[in-house]
């Protein structure tokens, strides 16, 4: 089987290699990628830097054609690298291929971005004094991308990366190589300058680590989890660099009284279990005002019936499995918390057996759960939900807000009144009304509160928040 290499300096190179494993059938090796080494990275952070000069010029119209021929490459190709997604990382073949297309649009809209690039005139306080205000790339950026979103993460950090005329330095999750690789490699054929993109696969404790530690990278773009986020932090603050931290979320979707049900209920079951769980704006806390609670909790367990769990490659597909062994059994082992905290397993949480060999789970539902169990506190990150009974619409909106995350935050209503103070008042970085927690666009800002998030918001125009730093000069006249 050929290896797949790391890209440093524009050369493709690494030998040593560790498999990809498909979740939906474990006897499938998805391909075997390079496994890089401290001085890789440190290879790799030179390259960038050296780069950095020539590509921080360069004219808008090279960025725009590249990252343009990038876009147009991936939505040509969205069924080949929609269906490697869902090998890998365990996504339905229809979301493989809708993530895939995303990452194009995404790149379609940083294109668009090199040719938008503006700042300001101004009048001084003084006679005869111009100030223009302007954005100027940070340097040598340190991507750091997790397992859930194989292609839509990566895009969204490397293609503002390029746009405003960073260098680059990206270290995919472990469990998703083959997707960041595609991507690096499309972007190599596009067109892109030797240097200014450096892929290192490999371990967090190496490749990770080696970034943390250089004073050459200027600014670290992270997304995974809330310890290794703090670690982020802390290194990052000991070289004076920015960083970017998307982490954790316990988000809670809200149904009152007045909620069409059917709408309620498919919303909370795309929130809660739809790609498997997997997803940091999943939400896995349904708090739901007694007066529709039993019928919603019914309304629930029969539409889960009709979920099937299978191989993400196969037709008729809902839910594929979950991403690895690791990961299934803190699943299970949360389930078992759910219970011994005396929360009722209304529906699903066993171990499923499919046609071939992958780490299937029916989807959990627990009831008669309250806002201090730990199914209700800690994120779970997989297919388990816990349905927390409340009295009115005030309870469920300070139970909502009962959390040290706030990444998305949704409910379901049709009074109008409701909706409106839930916008306003929801501790969370997006809001959804009426709509899934999960599932937001390509070219509006991304981000929470609390122990969510840090630092400015990723996608949109308002990336260039973090992918540039502020420059005001002054001319006399």
């Amino acid at each position: 089987m050929t290896i797949h290499q790391n890209l440093i300096a524009g050369e493709w190179v690494g030998s040593d290699a560790t498999r990809n494993i498909n979740p939906s059938n474990t006897g499938d090796v998805v391909g075997e990628y390079a496994r890089g080494s401290i001085e890789d990275t440190k290879a790799a952070i030179a390259a960038a830097k050296a780069a950095f000069p020539s590509w921080s010029r360069s004219g808008i119209l090279e960025r725009h054609a590249i990252l343009r021929k990038t876009a147009d490459e991936i939505v040509a190709r969205k069924d080949e690298l929609g269906r490697l997604l869902s090998r890998e990382e365990g996504k339905t073949l229809a979301e493989g291929i809708g993530e895939t297309v995303r990452a194009g649009q995404i790149f379609d809209f940083f294109a668009g971005e090199c040719l938008r690039l503006a700042g300001e005139v101004l009048a001084s306080v003084r006679p005869n004094i111009g100030v223009e205000i302007t954005r100027e790339p940070v340097g040598v950026i340190g991507i750091i991308t997790p397992w859930n979103f194989p292609i839509a993460i990566p895009a969204w950090k490397i293609a503002p990366a390029l746009c405003y005329g960073n260098t680059v330095v990206f270290k995919p999750a472990e469990l998703v190589p083959g997707c960041s690789w595609a991507i690096v490699d499309i972007l190599v054929r596009a067109g892109l300058p030797k240097g200014v993109l450096n892929l290192v696969m490999g371990k967090g404790s190496v490749v990770g680590q080696t970034m943390l530690d250089s004073p050459d990278v200027h600014a670290i773009t992270f997304t995974g989890s809330t310890g290794t986020g703090k670690r982020v932090a802390s290194a990052s603050v000991e070289h004076n660099r920015k960083y970017q931290l998307e982490m954790g979320g316990k988000n809670p979707f809200v149904v009152l009284d007045d909620a069409d049900l059917t709408g309620a209920v498919e919303a909370a079951v795309n929130s809660a279990f739809f790609s498997t769980g997997q997803r940091c704006t999943a939400s896995s806390r349904v708090i739901v005002t007694e007066g529709i609670h039993d019928r919603f909790v019914a309304a629930v367990g029969e539409r889960l019936k009709g979920v099937v769990v299978d191989d993400a490659l196969k037709a008729g597909t809902h839910i594929g499995p979950v991403v690895d062994e690791t990961q299934l059994k803190q699943d299970t082992d949360y389930i078992e918390i759910g219970q011994k905290e005396g929360a009722k397993l209304a529906f699903g949480g066993e171990l499923l057996k499919r046609d071939t060999p992958g780490f299937y789970l029916q989807p959990a539902l627990f009831t008669e759960a309250t806002n201090d169990m730990r199914i209700s506190r800690e994120e779970i990150f997989g297919p388990v939900a816990a349905v927390i009974r409340v009295k009115d619409y005030e309870e469920a909106l300070a139970i909502a807000n009962d959390t040290s995350f706030g990444l998305s935050s949704g409910i379901a209503t049709t009074s109008l009144k409701h909706a409106t103070h839930f916008k306003r008042n929801a501790e969370a970085g997006m809001v959804m009304v009426n709509l899934p927690t999960a599932g937001v666009d390509f070219h509006v800002p991304f981000g929470g509160r609390k122990g969510s998030s840090h630092g400015s918001r990723e996608q949109g125009k308002y990336a260039n928040e973090f992918y540039t730093t502020v420059k005001t000069a002054y001319t006399l006249a």
